[in-house]
């Protein structure tokens, strides 16, 4: 099982005096950063903040240190280090490869989106529209909010270049199966692009073991600093047209973030990796492993939660009811707005959300006002129970 203690530790947060008696259950919306990333920070803002890859010690440090965040984090991720790319934020990341694969892609060949989306993984796709691209949408249950493979392979023909689609969604919480949705888009000869964005602070995935070619996070739910992460394998990453400098064109890395980098968080980036290391060693596993760790102990703590809330009148929970098949993303439809609940439960000292959190798409789909917004409980492998209760417990008052 999860040392919780010992994962706690590794965060300042909860050695703050002014966090003290205070549950986090918003880290959908962006994680607590773990010691070593602020480590990092700080050391290359006090140390190292020069023109990187410059002959002179400063700049040299710097430089190996934004490549040792690169090369440590492709490991994790099961790829080759030149296939990941550090740009300002996942949306950016998204936009600039809908700008490539419009190039790349002729008038009347097809995109297929989904509505169970954050809009990062959706709107960029669906505003090539306008470009003379067909825009094909593969629609969730609108009671369950769930994504049925079979029905994706309806929308699968030779037009489809690309099929773009969330690991899981940052309202519906249900885990998507990745390998056998790319194993059917490759069979019709499309690409994938995975939204990881909510998946990922949830145990970081060998994405070469599950085969997309293009997958997306942002670290600053990831314990690190605000940076977006784009892994692309490198068949598409050499066939897209580059977006970057020309000058640049042939570094797999800088072909598609034409943004100048931000030297410090790419290089803070690596606190990442000493964090899964050191949870790693301290369980006396293979840092591929701490996944399993993290989901374990999430699950354990999410079904009473999901029980708690399932069988109250004037609740609706979207998404599924058993903690097995979902992320600990719990976003509830009130018949009160999602805003108001959040900050009525501040007061009993739950850090929690309200609103449509960008998720406009699946809550239109679902049948929820966007503007009334969810009550959205979130939270990571270091919750613990002690926390879970004093949020049951809260939600026994507000609602």
């Amino acid at each position: 099982m999860l040392d919780v203690d010992f994962v706690r530790a590794q965060f300042p947060a909860f050695s703050e005096p002014s966090l003290q008696g205070q549950a986090f259950f918003e880290n959908a919306g962006g994680s607590h950063a773990c010691g070593p990333v602020i480590d990092r920070l700080t050391r290359f803002y006090r140390e190292r903040k020069v023109q990187p890859y410059g002959p002179y010690a400063a700049s040299q440090a710097g430089g190996a240190e934004m490549d040792e965040a690169r090369t440590r984090l492709a490991a994790l991720l099961g790829v080759d280090s030149d296939e990941l790319s550090f740009g300002p934020s996942t949306t950016q990341n998204t936009y600039v490869l809908a700008r490539a694969f419009r190039q790349f892609m002729s008038e009347g060949e097809a995109i297929v989106v989904t509505n169970q989306d954050h809009e990062a993984n959706s709107g960029p796709w669906r505003r090539l529209a306008q470009e003379g691209i067909e825009i094909r949408e593969w629609k969730i249950d609108p009671e369950t909010g769930s994504l049925d493979p079979e029905d994706l392979e309806k929308l699968l023909d030779e037009k489809v270049r690309l099929v773009c689609f969330p690991h899981c969604s940052n309202v519906v919480g249900e885990i998507n199966p990745v390998v056998e949705i790319t194993a059917r888009a490759h069979a019709a000869g499309a690409f994938v692009c995975v939204d990881g964005v909510s998946y990922a602070p949830h145990g970081f995935p060998n994405v070469g073991e599950m085969g997309p070619d293009i997958y997306l996070f942002s670290t600053y739910k990831t314990y690190g600093p605000h940076q977006g992460i784009m892994v692309m394998r490198r068949a598409l990453a050499e066939t897209l047209p580059n977006q970057g400098h020309y000058f640049n064109g042939k570094a797999l890395t800088k072909r598609f973030t034409p943004a100048g980098p931000d030297h410090a968080q790419i290089a803070a980036c690596a606190g990442m990796v000493d964090y899964v290391e050191a949870l790693a060693a301290h369980h006396d596993v293979s840092p591929h492993e701490v996944h399993d760790l993290m989901r374990a102990h999430e699950v354990r703590l999410l079904q009473p939660l999901l029980d708690a809330v399932a069988g109250r009148n004037a609740v609706r929970l979207l998404g599924p009811s058993r903690a097995e098949g979902r992320a600990p993303t719990v976003a509830l439809a009130l018949n009160r707005p999602g805003e108001e609940v959040a900050a009525r439960l501040a007061a009993h000292g739950i850090m929690a959300g309200g609103g449509d959190f960008y998720a406009v798409r699946p809550l239109h789909a679902l049948g929820v006002d966007p503007d009334h917004g969810v009550l959205r409980l979130s939270f990571v492998h270091y919750t613990t129970e002690a926390e879970v209760a004093q949020l049951i417990e809260a939600l026994d008052a507000v609602l």
